[in-house]
């Protein structure tokens, strides 16, 4: 954990550099408390990544379309993985679709994410008032009414949902457990790094939305050309 602390260092400190900013702004219109300041970081690192999620989430929706065809493959050429290789290749390349294009993306959020982590996770707060958000008598601390970790699985869940259509046993299992996990651990994380983990996910799931929905959009118009 300290090496990941010593690489990510430089992020870190402009995270914090600009979560002091943006503390200064929301002090001045009377909201002088740091949940205020960390709502709105989180928000702009993720309109920030918004074209990484875009070609992270469509390359997943890719994948998924691709689902059925490769289960038929997959059964037909299973005694023969020389051939399995080469059919799910030409697959890949027929219908346009890179399966390492959604993790290119993810990589290059991940010190971001994680720089987050680190900067929220000792963060010190310079006062009691300025720790305190909403129910939250301070954030440096977990969240006295497990509001934030109820919050956590939730979002996880809905977020992990709204991006898969068909799902196998694994899938099915770790839809159930990962959410529940990260609403375990966020039981003892300080309530301002749960805070910032729900407002992420609301955030994915808004962006998520819009983008299906301009998609579906463009398929309607494609259609009605068609016709």
């Amino acid at each position: 954990m300290q090496f990941f602390s010593s690489l990510l260092s430089p992020i870190e400190d402009i995270l914090h550099f600009v979560l002091q900013a943006l503390y200064t702004i929301t002090s001045a219109v009377g909201l002088d408390s740091y949940g205020a300041a960390i709502v709105l970081l989180t928000i702009l690192i993720k309109m920030i990544l918004y074209p990484l999620t875009v070609k992270q989430v469509r390359s997943m929706k890719a994948m998924q379309e691709l689902s059925p065809k490769m289960k038929k493959i997959q059964e037909k050429y299973k005694d023969n993985p020389k051939v399995l290789q080469q059919k799910i290749g030409a697959l890949y390349k027929e219908s346009g679709v890179n399966p390492l294009a959604g993790c290119l993306p993810l990589l290059v959020q991940m010190p971001i994410l994680m720089g987050m982590y680190y900067a929220l996770y000792n963060f010190t707060y310079p006062s009691p008032e300025a720790a305190q958000f909403l129910w939250l008598p301070t954030m440096s601390e977990p969240d006295p009414l497990y509001i934030l970790p109820v919050l956590s699985a939730l979002t996880t869940f809905l977020q992990q949902k709204q991006t898969t259509t068909e799902m196998n046993g694994q899938m099915k299992i770790m839809m159930t457990v990962m959410p529940l996990f990260i609403g375990y651990i966020s039981l003892s994380f300080p309530s301002g790094l749960v805070l910032y983990w729900v407002t992420m996910n609301l955030v994915q799931i808004g962006q998520q939305w819009w983008m299906y929905r301009r998609d579906d959009k463009i398929e309607d118009k494609k259609e009605k050309e068609k016709a």
